[in-house]
């Protein structure tokens, strides 16, 4: 999936960076309310990642901006320790979850899957769809008590796909979750990627709509 990160201390950027990439995120980062505030608006993000003390356009005012044109992306806001004022604030703006600075990221990385989790109509917990159950901590899928590794690629894919079970998605839709921008969205790989899913969770659990794309279908 892809997030949003939005953060002016490029050092703190980076190790976030890092860390999300790590656990399978693909990462578009900002130091830049004005530059966020369009991203926010003109890509497909899974979450943002918003900083309030930003340089040119306040944290909270890109917040009220997005929520403004109706844009439901969910927020996870990165505060002062004492500064309580702001996070009302920011919940009164459109925010949908807090962290506090200094903060481990570990529970950075918690805080983000529960509010993905929650956005994508999911319950808390791991990730399961029928008979698969997804390890985010390893990134590996158990299918009737067999593990089987994914390579982050196939992780990132089969995340999206169990998020949004029964739906079609297009290869444009998956290949905007699986690449940041400087990577470049490439929809002719999906159908690589998704040769490798199938042989690994059984080629009937993915359907190809043709003309359309993909459904992960929960009961073939």
């Amino acid at each position: 999936m892809r997030l949003l990160l939005v953060e002016d201390d490029e050092s703190l950027a980076e190790h976030l960076r890092e860390r999300l990439e790590g656990s399978g995120y693909a990462v578009d980062w900002s130091p830049s309310g004005e530059d966020a505030y369009w991203l926010g608006s003109h890509e497909a993000y899974a979450a943002a990642i918003l900083d309030l003390g930003l340089p040119d356009l306040p944290g909270l005012e890109v917040l009220r901006r997005w929520r403004g044109t109706g844009l439901a992306l969910p927020v996870l806001i990165l505060t002062a320790r004492d500064a309580w004022q702001e996070k009302v604030d920011g919940f009164q703006a459109g925010a949908d979850d807090y962290l506090t600075k200094p903060f481990h990221s570990e529970e950075l990385l918690a805080r983000l899957q529960a509010l993905i989790r929650r956005a994508s109509g999911g319950v808390p917990g791991p990730l399961i769809c029928g008979p698969l159950s997804l390890d985010e901590r390893t990134q590996s899928v158990w299918i009737s008590g067999q593990e089987h590794t994914l390579t982050g690629s196939e992780f990132r894919l089969l995340r999206y796909l169990m998020l949004h079970p029964g739906q079609i998605l297009s290869k444009l839709q998956l290949a905007e979750q699986l690449y940041d921008l400087d990577s470049g969205a490439d929809s002719n790989i999906i159908e690589v990627y998704m040769n490798r899913l199938r042989h690994k969770i059984g080629r009937q659990r993915i359907h190809t709509q043709r003309g359309q794309g993909y459904r992960l279908d929960i009961d073939p």
